[in-house]
C-alpha cells in the first residue's frame, strides 16, 4: 500500500488562551453542549454515513429479492417497506444532510472565518436531523415500517389504504428532518453573505461557496412546500380533512405538485454542491483556476434558478394539459445548457493545467461520465412522447440513479478522499481509494445500465418479483451483481479510513496538505484546524489566494483586526464579520457560547411529535410546554451577551478599528429574514394548494365548511407591516443616536 506525499508545514505554535475559549467543554455534558462548526459537521457526516449503509443494506435486500424469478426473499409487504425506507434514507436521511455537513466544516475555513453565524441554531439543526431520522426508524420495533413509497403518493398514503401509522411514521420524522435543512439554510445563506476574510469580494468567493450558497437559497424555497404537504397529509389522516380525497373535493394530484415543487430542486439541491466539489477538486489538480470562472457561477445560479419549472415533468402522465407540458418540457431541456457549460470549464480547466492524479480526480472523472450519461436520458424523459412510454418502467429507475448516484454520490466520495486531511489529519490510502473508486464505478455500470433496457422491455418499477417468462431474468441478475460490486465498493472506503485512522496523525500544530491547493481551508493554524480556525484573519486579494497570499496595508483596519483578535477577552468567542459585496470588515462579533439549549428543544419537539403519532393530548402538552420553556431560556441574553456597543475591552482596537457586539445584533437580521423568507415559502404554498383546489372542484371548500372572513387577517397584516416599520425605526437609531428620524 502506498499513501500520497503529504507535505506538512509547522506555523506558529497553537494559541493556549484562543484554545481554551473556543475548545468544548470537557466530559459527557460538554460533548452534548458542543456547537463548534466542525464538531456539528462530523456529526452530521458520520451520522448521514451510517444511513448510507443502512440505505444500502435496503438497497440489497431489493437486488436480492429480484436477483431471480419469483423470487420469495421478502414478501409483497416487506419489499413496500424495504423499498420505501431505501428511498427515503438516501434522499432524506444521506444525500443533503452529507452535503450539509461537508459545507459546515469546510465553508468556514475557505472563507477564512472562525464559525458559522449561529453556533447554537447549527447544534439544533443536527439534533433535529437525528431525531427526525431515529423516529422514522422507531417504526421498525413497532412493525409499521412506512409501506407507501418514498414519494408517500395518495390516495394509496391514505388512512383508507394505510390505516396503521407507517406514514405517520414517515411524515412526521420527515417533517422534522426538513425543518433541519431549513435551519442548516439560514445558517450557510448568513455565513456566506456576512462572514468572510477580508477582502474577499463576492468575485473572489470560491466555487464550492457559490454552489453552498445556490443550494442553501434554493433549500429555503424547496423545503417549506413539502412541510406544507406533509402537514396537510397528516391532518388528513389524524383529522379525516378532505384535501386529497377527491370523493369530498380534494384531489390527489395536489400532493403531487407539493411534492415535486419540493422533489425537483431537491435534485439540484443536492447537485450543486456536488458541482462545486468537482470544481475544487479540478482546479488543485490542474493547479490554475476554474476555466471560465464567472461563466460557471453563471451556470450554478441559473441551474438553482430554472430548476424549481421543472416538476412538472415527473407528471406528464397524470392528464397534465400539453400546452403546460410544453412549458416544462422547455424548462427541462433548458438545464442542460448550463450543466454543459460547467462541463466544458472543467474539460478546458484540465487541458491547460498541469494534472496530477489522485483518488479525488478518478472520482471526478467517474461523476463526469455517469452524469453525462444521466443528463442524456434526462433530455429523453422531458419529451412528453417518450415519457408515456418509460413512465414508471425500471427505464426512469435507471435515469435517477445515473443522475443521483453519479452527480452527488461520486462527488461525496471524492470530497472525502480530498477533506480528510482536513477532517482527520491523516491522508486515505490512495491504492486502497482507486481500488474504490473502480469497485463503484464497475459496480454501478453493470447494475444500473441493464435497467435501462428492463425499461424498454416493459419492467415496471415498484414489482416485488417477475415470472421466468418475462425474458427480465439474465439482466436482472446482472443488475443485481453490480449492486453487490458497488456495496463492495462502499465496504473499501470504510476499510481504508479504519486502516488510515490506524496511523499516527500529524503532530500538534501541523499544517498538512497533501494537495498544495489555492483555498483557504488549508491555511488554518493546524490541521485538523484548531476550534478557533485562524489566529489571525486572513487577507484576500485574489480567487486562489493560497497560491497569491497578501498581508494587509500597515495601519489599516484589517490589520489592528488582526493584532486586536490575538487573544481573547476571558471565555468570549470572537470573530468578525464582512460587507456583503466587498468583503470590508465592518464588526468584531461575539459567537454564542456552547449550550445544552438545542439538544433540549430539539427533545421537546420529538416529545411532542410522539404525542400526535399516538393520540397522547398529555405528551404533546409536554412536548408544546417543555419547548417553549428551553425557547425562552436559550433566547434569554448572558451577561456576555448583554453589552452595548462599545464593548469596554482590555485591549481596545483603534479608534477607527470595528466595534464589538453581540453575533446577535450583526447577523441576526439575516437569520430573521431568511427565516420569514421559508414561513413565507410554505405561506405560499398553503395558497396555491388552496387555489388550485378551488380551481379543480366545484365541491371546494366542502359542505359545511365555513368561509373565513378577511377582517382578521386584514388586521393582522396591517399590525404586522406596522410593526415591521416601529423595528426598522428603532434599528435605526440604535445605529445612529445622534441624528433624528426627520433628517433621516
Amino acid at each position: 500500500m502506498t499513501t500520497l506525499d503529504a507535505p506538512a508545514t509547522a506555523p506558529e505554535p497553537l494559541d493556549e488562551a484562543l484554545h481554551s475559549a473556543w475548545c468544548r467543554p470537557p466530559g459527557a455534558l460538554g460533548w452534548l453542549r458542543a456547537v463548534n462548526h466542525k464538531t456539528i459537521a462530523v456529526r452530521f457526516m458520520v451520522t448521514a454515513f451510517a444511513f448510507l449503509l443502512i440505505g444500502g443494506l435496503e438497497a440489497m435486500m431489493i437486488r436480492t429479492q429480484l436477483l431471480q424469478p419469483d423470487g420469495t426473499v421478502l414478501s409483497p409487504e416487506a419489499y413496500n417497506q424495504a423499498f420505501t425506507m431505501h428511498g427515503t434514507t438516501m434522499l432524506f436521511f444521506f444525500a443533503v444532510p452529507m452535503l450539509e455537513g461537508i459545507v459546515m466544516y469546510v465553508a468556514p475555513l475557505m472563507l477564512g472565518t472562525r464559525d458559522m453565524p449561529f453556533p447554537r441554531l447549527n447544534a439544533f439543526g443536527y439534533w433535529a436531523y437525528l431525531f427526525g431520522g431515529i423516529l422514522t426508524y422507531v417504526s421498525l420495533a413497532t412493525g409499521e415500517v412506512p409501506n407507501g413509497g418514498w414519494f408517500a403518493y395518495v390516495p394509496l398514503t391514505l388512512s383508507d389504504y394505510s390505516p396503521g401509522l407507517n406514514m405517520d411514521f414517515w411524515l412526521l420524522g420527515v417533517t422534522f428532518v426538513e425543518i433541519s435543512g431549513i435551519v442548516g439554510a439560514i445558517e450557510i445563506v448568513t455565513l456566506v453573505v456576512k462572514h468572510r476574510a477580508p477582502g474577499m469580494t463576492l468575485g473572489r468567493m470560491p466555487l464550492f461557496i457559490w454552489s453552498a450558497l445556490v443550494m442553501a437559497v434554493a433549500m429555503l424555497l424547496a423545503f417549506p412546500p413539502l412541510v406544507a404537504g406533509s402537514t396537510l397529509l397528516e391532518l388528513e389522516r389524524s383529522f379525516d380533512l378532505p384535501f386529497f380525497d377527491p370523493g369530498r373535493g380534494g384531489d390527489p394530484i395536489l400532493w403531487q405538485h407539493l411534492f415535486w415543487i419540493f422533489g425537483h430542486p431537491e435534485v439540484y439541491i443536492m447537485l450543486l454542491p456536488a458541482l462545486g466539489i468537482v470544481s475544487t477538486v479540478v482546479a488543485t489538480a490542474a493547479r490554475r483556476p476554474i476555466f471560465g470562472y464567472p461563466w460557471v457561477v453563471a451556470s450554478l445560479a441559473a441551474t438553482g434558478f430554472v430548476s424549481f419549472g421543472l416538476w412538472v415533468h415527473h407528471m406528464f402522465a397524470t392528464g397534465i394539459p400539453l400546452l403546460a407540458s410544453a412549458f416544462f418540457t422547455v424548462a427541462s431541456l433548458f438545464i442542460a445548457i448550463p450543466s454543459g457549460i460547467q462541463i466544458f470549464a472543467w474539460i478546458s480547466t484540465l487541458w491547460m493545467g498541469r494534472i496530477r492524479w489522485s483518488t479525488p480526480l478518478l472520482f471526478v472523472m467517474g461523476f463526469v461520465v455517469i452524469f453525462v450519461l444521466g443528463g442524456i436520458t434526462g433530455v429523453m424523459v422531458a419529451v412528453v412522447p417518450f415519457d408515456w412510454q418509460v413512465h414508471d418502467s425500471y427505464f426512469v429507475v435507471a435515469h435517477f440513479h445515473y443522475v443521483l448516484v453519479g452527480g452527488v454520490v461520486f462527488p461525496i466520495f471524492a470530497a472525502l478522499h480530498h477533506w480528510w486531511p482536513l477532517f482527520a489529519g491523516r491522508v486515505l490510502d490512495q491504492t486502497l481509494g482507486r481500488w474504490t473508486f473502480w469497485a463503484m464505478f464497475v459496480g454501478f455500470n453493470v447494475g444500473f445500465m441493464p435497467q435501462h433496457i428492463l425499461g424498454f422491455l416493459g419492467m415496471p418499477r415498484r414489482v416485488y418479483t417477475y415470472q421466468s417468462d418475462d425474458g427480465w431474468a439474465g439482466l436482472n441478475l446482472l443488475s443485481s451483481i453490480g449492486g453487490f460490486v458497488l456495496a463492495a465498493g462502499v465496504l473499501l472506503f470504510v476499510a481504508n479510513v479504519v486502516r488510515t485512522q490506524r496511523r499516527p496523525r500529524a503532530a500538534a500544530g501541523t499544517t498538512l496538505d497533501p494537495w498544495d491547493a489555492g483555498t483557504l481551508e488549508w491555511a488554518a493554524d493546524a490541521t485538523p484546524p484548531p476550534p478557533y480556525n485562524f489566529r489571525r484573519p486572513p487577507v484576500v486579494d485574489d480567487l486562489d489566494p493560497r497560491w497569491h497570499p497578501a498581508d494587509p496595508a500597515p495601519g489599516s483596519t484589517t490589520a489592528v483586526l488582526q493584532e486586536g483578535l490575538l487573544t481573547p477577552t476571558g471565555s468570549q468567542r470572537e470573530t468578525w464579520s464582512t460587507s456583503p459585496l466587498d468583503g470590508e470588515v465592518e464588526e468584531v462579533v461575539l459567537i454564542a457560547q456552547p449550550s445544552i439549549a438545542p439538544l433540549l428543544l430539539a427533545l421537546a419537539i420529538v416529545t411532542g411529535l410522539v404525542g400526535v403519532l399516538i393520540d397522547l393530548a398529555w405528551l404533546q402538552a409536554t412536548g408544546l410546554v417543555a419547548g417553549s420553556v428551553v425557547l425562552v431560556a436559550w433566547l434569554w441574553p448572558s451577561p456576555d451577551e448583554a453589552h452595548t456597543e462599545p464593548i469596554e475591552h482590555e485591549r481596545p482596537l483603534a479608534p477607527d478599528a470595528p466595534a464589538r457586539r453581540p453575533g446577535t445584533t450583526v447577523a441576526g437580521q439575516w437569520g430573521v429574514r431568511l427565516g420569514l423568507l421559508a414561513i413565507g415559502a410554505a405561506v405560499a404554498s398553503l395558497a396555491f394548494a388552496s387555489i388550485y383546489l378551488v380551481s379543480q372542484s366545484d365541491e371546494w371548500p366542502p359542505g359545511g365548511a365555513r368561509t373565513p372572513a378577511l377582517a382578521a387577517p386584514v388586521l393582522a397584516l396591517v399590525l404586522i407591516a406596522a410593526a415591521a416599520a416601529a423595528a426598522r425605526l428603532a434599528a435605526h437609531q440604535l445605529r445612529n443616536p445622534g441624528r433624528s428620524l426627520a433628517t433621516a
